[in-house]
């Protein structure tokens, strides 16, 4: 498999999902998500009501189970920083670590299984918002938010050309390989130094490359009348009825951190 297809976020499928206007979903996305870090610790009611929308969509969107849970394991690194809340959180001792004699407390327990939490949903949100939404799209969403357009024309220079370096590298490694070669029973290479040399020696090889190709492109968009605006074709008239859900869903999150605090 191409290294390009595993930095591909896009998912296509024909779902409800999918067809939504990019702008809806992107500004629906963050919202939600604000609504979601708004909870308080250890209020699971809150959370459990605000993770029946989300798992709404996921249905909706048709999207493999196994794909959305394995990128929102993306979560995880949330709870490392958490976790010496466990230990610093002033409360009731729940449990000791045998070796460190360290105390878990009950009320560092709950604020860490909280930060998952909301985390967790999070992530999930932002997966179905990639996986759901091609690329141009989501940026010209990003452009009609009235983002800077320095801003949005970073992230699509470096979103492009994410793919053509990786492909790059892949001819690289694959040249090397076809000009390696290794006889049967021996170990193949040389030492340790030898092999990190020839890895610097790609590595320095592969950023002169991309600077040369940067300095080409970039020459050719002047030539052409580049002016930093992106120009792309029109967007297409705001589909009303995926904004009142939107809206709907958006509500939906705010009334729920409302209500739990009456």
């Amino acid at each position: 498999m191409a290294i390009s297809t595993l930095l591909e976020r896009y998912h296509p499928r024909d779902s409800t999902i999918h067809r939504a206007d990019a702008r809806v979903k992107l500004v629906a996305a963050l919202v939600y998500i604000f609504a979601i870090t708004f909870t308080r610790e250890g209020d699971w009611t809150a959370l459990v009501l605000l993770a029946v929308p989300v798992a709404a969509v996921v249905v909706a969107s048709r999207l493999p189970p196994r794909l959305v849970l394995g990128r929102a394991l993306l979560a995880l690194p949330f709870l490392l920083v958490a976790v010496p809340l466990l230990f610093t959180r002033p409360g009731e001792t729940i449990a000791q670590l045998p070796v460190l004699a360290w105390t878990v407390s009950d009320e560092g327990a709950v604020a860490v299984a909280t930060i998952l939490a909301k985390s967790w949903l999070s992530v999930i949100i932002a997966v179905v918002l990639m996986a759901t939404t091609e690329a141009p799209s989501l940026l010209r969403s990003l452009r009609a938010l009235r983002l800077p357009r320095l801003l949005v024309a970073s992230i699509e220079f470096a979103y492009r050309y994410l793919f053509v370096v990786t492909d790059e590298a892949s001819r690289m490694l694959q040249a090397r390989a076809s000009r390696s070669a290794a006889l049967e029973g021996r170990r193949s290479g040389g030492t340790v130094r030898w092999r990190g040399r020839v890895a610097g020696n790609l590595v320095g090889t592969l950023f002169v490359r991309s600077i040369e190709r940067s300095e080409r492109v970039h020459a050719a968009m002047l030539a052409r009348g580049y002016d930093g605006e992106p120009r792309q074709l029109a967007a297409p008239a705001l589909d009303h009825s995926a904004a009142v859900v939107a809206a709907l869903v958006v509500l939906y999150g705010c009334a729920v951190q409302v209500g739990v605090r009456l």
